[in-house]
């Protein structure tokens, strides 16, 4: 079955998945071979085009290429960009503490804010944050009182705290004291998508109760098992390859480098919400695309029939794994 995605990998996009490794796996021999072997108008091409030129210059920044500076202004701008969030996800962290509301980070939120700090190789176009559903609207005026807009990005989307809270989240554009704009998301159902069905979810209390604390701040994060049980789901959301695309599997990636999981824990959690095919594919693109270190017995405990898998890999392939701004499902 690895055959149906590897076997069309372009020399270019091999070049992106050894960029985009965690930084502990990167294999800088490999990585050089690959930047000279397509040219960097190529790498830098392919590297924009997915939206992880950020990620991939930091990667390498750690060979001994000699980088034009187009590739230093990418990581520096995601770099500042990034800090300024992290900065204010702690600011409203501590505003919505000191009125008894917990909130904690969501997916690549919380990884780059407690468990891979790296924000110029960690591009996200929002904050996401999860709160008990007990507290939602509740939260929803606190931020209001602050200076956030409540406003979607979707013009299908109606601005009605009441609805929002129906469907499980709400938007805001926020302005940051450098002047920029943010997008912040706060939600009470932590995945909330296609694939997903509400009572497929782990509970919002029950993840927040699971969390834990991230040093010098009021931000929570998942626990381990919880933590790749969501990111697995997002990535499912998003039908593996569609916008923000394969970058969407550095956050397993990322978890499973940066934390210890207790895989008879997370298989029980898996099974209990019914969400085998959806964390399987999750795991297995992350282990045959980036290397990410995934036990066998729990693919093979997770894995789908055969003839599943085969059909549902075609289909990825056929759409592709790159380009997530081409158009993927009908």
């Amino acid at each position: 079955m690895q055959s149906l995605i590897k076997n069309n990998v372009t020399k270019s996009e091999e070049f992106l998945l050894e960029a985009i490794r965690h930084r502990k796996s990167l294999r800088i021999k490999i990585l050089t071979d690959l930047y000279y072997s397509i040219g960097d108008d190529a790498a830098f091409k392919i590297s924009k085009s997915n939206k992880v030129a950020d990620i991939v210059a930091y990667a390498l920044k750690k060979t001994k290429i000699d980088l034009p500076n187009y590739w230093i202004l990418e990581y520096e701008k995601t770099r500042k960009r990034i800090s300024s969030y992290m900065e204010e996800l702690d600011r409203i962290a501590a505003l919505l503490s000191k009125n008894n509301i917990t909130i904690v980070a969501l997916k690549n939120t919380g990884i780059c804010r407690g468990l891979y700090r790296v924000p110029g190789a960690s591009p996200m176009g929002d904050l996401d944050v999860l709160v008990d559903i007990d507290n939602f609207e509740k939260a929803h005026t606190l931020l209001l009182k602050d200076g956030y807009v409540f406003k979607f990005r979707s013009e299908l989307e109606e601005e009605d705290i009441k609805k929002a809270k129906i469907s499980g989240g709400a938007e805001y554009l926020a302005t940051l004291k450098d002047g920029n704009k943010m997008w912040f998301e706060l939600q009470w159902r932590p995945v909330a998508g296609r694939w997903i069905q509400q009572h497929q979810e782990p509970s919002s209390s029950d993840l927040i109760l699971r969390s834990k604390r991230i040093n010098g701040s009021r931000i929570r994060i998942l626990s381990p098992e919880d933590n790749l049980l969501q990111v697995c789901l997002h990535t499912a959301k998003h039908s593996y390859v569609r916008s923000p695309g394969f970058r969407l599997h550095t956050d397993v990636d990322r978890i499973l480098n940066e934390t210890k999981i207790d895989w008879k824990l997370f298989i029980e959690q898996v099974e209990r919400l019914e969400v085998r095919t959806a964390c399987y594919f999750s795991l297995y693109l992350a282990n045959i695309l980036l290397g990410t270190k995934v036990p066998c017995n729990v693919l093979k405990k997770l894995s789908p029939n055969k003839s599943k898998c085969i059909i549902l890999l075609f289909w990825l392939n056929k759409v592709g794994l790159f380009n997530p701004d081409s158009k993927k499902w009908g």
